[in-house]
C-alpha cells in the first residue's frame, strides 16, 4: 500500500468520528508499550482538548481482566488474547495490533559495557539456574577478549501477570525443552531462580542497580535507562544486535491473519531478532457510550496513523502500512 493510499484509509477512518462533548476514556494494561501509549494520550489530548484519555501500565494480565469485567474502556495486551479469554468477554471484543517492538536481555556485568553475546544454549541454561556465574565457560567461549568477571549471575523476572513474559516464555519454551519443562509458557510462571520486579520498569530497576544481574525487559526500557542489552543467537545461528532495525526485519515477513493474532516464538530469517512482537489495543465491538466508542475509535485512530511518527524516538517499531491498514479496517468495525 502506498503512501497516498494509507492517507485515504486515514482519512476515511476519521471522518466518522465526532468529539465535540467532553469525554474521558481509560485503559490499562501492557506496561511493554505504556510509554508510547502516554504519549500518544498527551499528544492527542492537545489536538482533542474535551477528550481525556488515561492508560495505567499494570501488566497484560490485569489489563485483559480489566477489559473483560468492563472496569476500562480499552485494554493493552502484549500477547493477543486466547479464544478463552475472547469468550469470557463474551466475543465483544477487537484486537487491534497498535505498535511492536523487541524484548531484550539487559545485564549489569562490571567491566562488560557492550558486545556480550549470547548462544541460545547460554541465555536458557542461566535462565533455568545450571549457569550460576558469569565467567562461566559457556558464555566466555562465545565472547573472546571480553573480561567477565567471577561473579554470580541474577536473573531477574516479572514479579506481575504480564505479556511480556508470555512473548519471552514462549519464545524459551520453543527453542529449548528443558526451558518448556522447568518454566514454561504465559503470562505468569514460576522461575527456578532469581528475583522479580513489577512491570518492564520495575525490572529495569533491578538490574541497573544490582550488579551480575540480567533480566528481560522491552527495548524501549533499556534503551532509555542506558542498560547494556546482549545479542542475541537467532535460528539461523547469527548474534542479532537489538535495535529497531533488527526488529523490524523479524516483523516484515510475519504475516497477521484475519484475526490479526500472531504468535512469533522462533523467526527464521538469517538477520532475524530472535524475540519480536507486536502489542494489542483491545476494543469493544460494541459500546453503550456513543460518545465513548467515538473518543476509543478516534484516539486508536491517531495511535495507528500520526501516532507511528512517534514510535522509533521511544524504542518502538513503527507499524509495516500493510499492518496499519488491517488495523485500521478492523477499528471501523467498532460500533
Amino acid at each position: 500500500m502506498n503512501r497516498t493510499t494509507l492517507a485515504a484509509v486515514v482519512l476515511a477512518a476519521t471522518a466518522s468520528f465526532n468529539l465535540s462533548a467532553a469525554t474521558t476514556i481509560s485503559g490499562s494494561g501492557a506496561t511493554f508499550p505504556a510509554p508510547l501509549y502516554l504519549r500518544w494520550a498527551a499528544d492527542f489530548h492537545k489536538a482533542n482538548p474535551d477528550t481525556t484519555v488515561n492508560y495505567q501500565g499494570n501488566g497484560s494480565g490485569a489489563g485483559v481482566q480489566q477489559f473483560i469485567a468492563g472496569i476500562t474502556d480499552f485494554g493493552g495486551s502484549d500477547v493477543a488474547m486466547k479464544d478463552e479469554e475472547i469468550s469470557k468477554a463474551k466475543h465483544n471484543v477487537v484486537l487491534i495490533p497498535a505498535t511492536a517492538g523487541t524484548i531484550v536481555l539487559a545485564y549489569n556485568v562490571p567491566g562488560v559495557k557492550s558486545g556480550l553475546q549470547l548462544t541460545r544454549a547460554a541465555y536458557i541454561g542461566i535462565l533455568v539456574g545450571n549457569i550460576k556465574n558469569w565467567n562461566d565457560r559457556a558464555i566466555a567461549k562465545n565472547n573472546p577478549g571480553v573480561s567477565l568477571p567471577n561473579l554470580p549471575i541474577t536473573v531477574v523476572a516479572r514479579a506481575d501477570g504480564s505479556g511480556t513474559t508470555a512473548v519471552f516464555t514462549g519464545h524459551c519454551s520453543e527453542v529449548s525443552s528443558e526451558f518448556k519443562d522447568k518454566v514454561g509458557s504465559g503470562k505468569s510462571v514460576t522461575w527456578p531462580v532469581g528475583v522479580a520486579g513489577k512491570g518492564n520498569d520495575g525490572v529495569t530497576a533491578l538490574i541497573k542497580s544490582t550488579p551480575g544481574a540480567i533480566g528481560y525487559v522491552e527495548f524501549g526500557y533499556a534503551t532509555s535507562n542506558k542498560l547494556n542489552m546482549a545479542s542475541l543467537q537467532n535460528k539461523a545461528g547469527k548474534f542479532i544486535v537489538p535495535s529497531i532495525e533488527s526488529g523490524s526485519t523479524t516483523l516484515a515477513s510475519v504475516h497477521l491473519p484475519g484475526d490479526l493474532r500472531a504468535f512469533i516464538l522462533d523467526p527464521n530469517g538469517a538477520n532475524d531478532y530472535p524475540i519480536a512482537t507486536f502489542t494489542w489495543l483491545l476494543v469493544h465491538k460494541q459500546y453503550a457510550d456513543a460518545a465513548k466508542a467515538a473518543a476509543v475509535k478516534a484516539f486508536v485512530n491517531y495511535g495507528l496513523t500520526t501516532g507511528q511518527a512517534t514510535a522509533p524516538s521511544l524504542g518502538y517499531i513503527t507499524l509495516p502500512e500493510t499492518v496499519v491498514k488491517q488495523s485500521l479496517a478492523a477499528l471501523a468495525t467498532v460500533k
